[in-house]
């Protein structure tokens, strides 16, 4: 059993930076890959980035490349995700999840079903 809870979000104009965090307590230490989901209104769920277990692998949708970065720190069990350049488009309720590998999670698969309750995005025009 793993408990996430995200942290960091807020309204921003464009162009500006947030730092999303996601503290991990329960069965993590590693045990899983990481990942930020996002989902904006009337939109499905999406995959934003995932990071391997031991941080040395990274994946991101197409659309942050260059912008979003992932990160994790294992000895605080927590998950960063520092956005630069937001654009409205990234406006959306961001979800930090655990998964069996960082590749299956960018393609919406090995998901374990942990989810934290969300941080609210919204960046303005």
């Amino acid at each position: 059993q793993v408990q996430l809870v995200e942290s960091g979000g807020g309204l921003v104009q464009a162009g500006d930076s947030l730092r999303l965090s996601c503290a991990a307590s329960g069965r993590t230490r590693s045990t899983y890959a990481m990942g930020w989901f996002r989902q904006a209104p009337g939109k499905e769920r999406e995959f934003v980035a995932s990071i391997s277990r031991d941080g040395g692998i990274t994946y991101y949708v197409d659309s942050v490349k260059g912008r979003f970065t992932i990160s994790r720190d294992n000895v605080k069990n927590t998950v960063d995700l520092r956005m630069n350049s937001l654009k409205p488009e990234d406006t959306a309720v961001y979800y930090c999840a655990a998964g069996t590998t960082a590749q299956a999670m960018s393609i919406m698969k090995g998901l374990m079903g942990y989810w934290g309750q969300g941080t609210q995005v919204t960046v303005s025009s």
